[in-house]
Parts: structure tokens; C-alpha cells; sequence
């Protein structure tokens, strides 16, 4: 089982925007994926009953957009699912520290329900 790790920055003057950070593992789930991506505003991301809160039923979930336009993809995506008491992250691909590719990351739903909690709290008073 894998952590999650949820946090944002702080916006003007030191970013140009307010955006998520998500660590699995100790690992930035964005930067890895693509540098190009920052995370999405915090407020949609870790709302209550956002897109991050697993269902049954898998979905596809917008986690990340371009902070310079260029070529390739403009968004950063990742499939979110429950099985059980397991909430399930697919269709990932950063390199984890040993260099392979992670494509799937699972996480005790307590633990993980706690930190997008903890992190939405967290920002309700600073934004």
C-alpha cells in the first residue's frame, strides 16, 4: 500500500497560481509525470466529494494542466477507482525511485479519505 501525501502552494507572489501537490511515496505524482504540469487548484481537486473521491465506478480525473503551453498532451490524468476498503490510482507513469515505471498506486481508503480531508481543512482557512 501506498501514502498519500497532499499539499498546496501558495500562490502570488511565489507561484503564478494556486495548485495541488500530490506525493505517493514521498514522490511529487505531477513534477515526475510530465515538468511541464502543475497541479490543479486545490479547491476543485480536494473538495468534499470532488473528483479525487473514489467511487465503484472508475473515473478518469484531471489532475494537472500545462503551465507553459507547448506540444504534446495539456493535461495530466489519472484513474481513480474503490475496491473495497483499497482506493486505486491507474493509467500513471512516472518513474519511481529505482527508475521503473509506476503505473498503479493503491491506499488504505482511511488513510487516504484522512489526507484529502486533512489538506482540504487545511486550505479553507488560507484561501
Amino acid at each position: 500500500m501506498s501514502t498519500l501525501l497532499t499539499s498546496a502552494c501558495p500562490g502570488p507572489p511565489v507561484c503564478a497560481a494556486v495548485h495541488t501537490y500530490l506525493f505517493v511515496d514521498g514522490l511529487d505524482v505531477v513534477t515526475r509525470s510530465d515538468s511541464r504540469m502543475a497541479g490543479l487548484d486545490p479547491r476543485r481537486l480536494l473538495r468534499p466529494g470532488g473528483p479525487l473521491y473514489p467511487a465503484d465506478t472508475p473515473c478518469t480525473v484531471d489532475v494537472a494542466t500545462q503551465e507553459r503551453p507547448g506540444p504534446g498532451p495539456g493535461r495530466l490524468t489519472i484513474r481513480v477507482r474503490l475496491r473495497g476498503e483499497t482506493v486505486i490510482w491507474s493509467d500513471l507513469m512516472y518513474p519511481g525511485l529505482d527508475g521503473r515505471p509506476i503505473e498503479e498506486v493503491r491506499f488504505r481508503l482511511e488513510q487516504y479519505l484522512g489526507e484529502v480531508e486533512r489538506a482540504y481543512a487545511a486550505l479553507k482557512g488560507t484561501l
